[in-house]
């Protein structure tokens, strides 16, 4: 009789832990993390990290891309409450007000890194020109930069749409019209993407046959040019092949953030912290050519020598861009491409 109580009083005392695996957060094998197109999902640093997630936690971590971050956004609002992954990398500043007006988001997402979208400049190029590069959005307009500049449009790319709100932090909602109008008749050039701009169009990237010498980029394309460069550029003696107007910069953050609906909020709040933490930001640096947002990291040589962060960025409140963004937009379509 005691036997038969004391088996019964266990079975008692476990089935909470067994209704816990039907009822409560299971703990998964594999949860999803959804990122911008340009996060790796193999080979690189990042992964390597990603992998040591899963040895010490037993959870795997499987990256799905889903577009450009202005593209990820969107789908991820379409699909709050109910989401195509666990965990999203790269929500910038310029966007996050649309990411939690549409309830993406299980909580506050957290900062994970930054950069700046600055002009850059092709060194070789204003050298044998005998011209000063520009160095505030100001030089822009001056004749002597005439049909030097590329940018991309703000309706299909993040720094294209980062340059477009310095430009208006800069001139004010009364003057950046008129400062794009002057733009305009400097011969700006503009295309959809960056890859278009910096690759293509841009004289100073790497085997680019472009003719523009000045592109809407980033702080740190600088470095990215050195650590690519063949052949090699010591690191130490030699120089980026381009430069950044400081005075340009519009400071962009990208957060991270557990999403909605997901049925394995426990397993995703570890991979968040993961990816806050110093193992996987020191692999941010050489891998998406960002600042780590934890500030324990050690950032490269070629970081510090290269790399540029302004010290007084242009900046604007994600309320006010989200409030904004679609008018600025069609203003910007009707003045600049008309």
């Amino acid at each position: 009789m005691k036997r038969s109580i004391s088996l019964a009083l266990a079975a008692v005392t476990l089935l909470p832990f067994a209704l816990s695996g039907c009822f409560g957060d299971p703990a998964p094998t594999s949860i999803t993390l959804v990122a911008y197109d340009s996060f790796p999902t193999k080979d690189t640093p990042l992964n390597t990290a990603l992998a040591e997630f899963t040895k010490q936690s037993g959870i795997e971590v499987t990256v799905v891309t889903a577009g450009d971050a202005g593209t990820m956004v969107t789908k991820a609002a379409l699909t709050a409450g109910n989401p195509e992954g666990d965990v999203m990398w790269g929500v910038d500043n310029t966007l996050l007000s649309a990411a939690t007006d549409g309830k993406v988001f299980d909580g506050d997402p957290v900062p994970v890194d930054s950069g700046d979208v600055c002009i850059n400049y092709d060194v070789a190029w204003y050298a044998k020109e005998g011209l000063e590069p520009p160095t505030t959005l100001d030089d822009l307009v001056d004749p002597k930069y005439k049909g030097q500049l590329v940018v991309e449009n703000p309706a299909t790319s993040s720094p294209g749409l980062a340059f477009l709100l310095a430009t208006i932090a800069h001139s004010g909602d009364d003057g950046w019209s008129q400062y794009w109008a002057a733009l305009r008749a400097n011969d700006v050039a503009v295309v959809d993407s960056w890859e278009s701009a910096y690759y293509e169009k841009f004289s100073g990237s790497a085997g680019s046959k472009g003719d523009r010498p000045l592109v809407v980029s980033y702080g740190t394309s600088p470095p990215a040019e050195v650590v690519f460069s063949d052949p090699p550029i010591d690191p130490v003696k030699g120089s980026a092949p381009t430069g950044v107007a400081a005075d340009t910069c519009f400071r962009q953050i990208e957060y991270a953030g557990v999403l909605r609906g997901t049925k394995h909020g426990k397993a995703a709040r570890k991979l968040v912290e993961f990816l806050t933490g110093e193992r996987f930001q020191r692999e941010l640096p050489l891998t998406l050519f960002v600042y780590p947002a934890n500030t324990t990291v050690t950032l490269p040589d070629v970081f510090t020598r290269f790399g540029v962060q302004a010290d007084e960025p242009f900046t604007m409140d994600p309320a006010r861009i989200a409030a904004n963004r679609t008018t600025w937009q069609d203003t910007w379509n009707t003045i600049v491409l008309g």
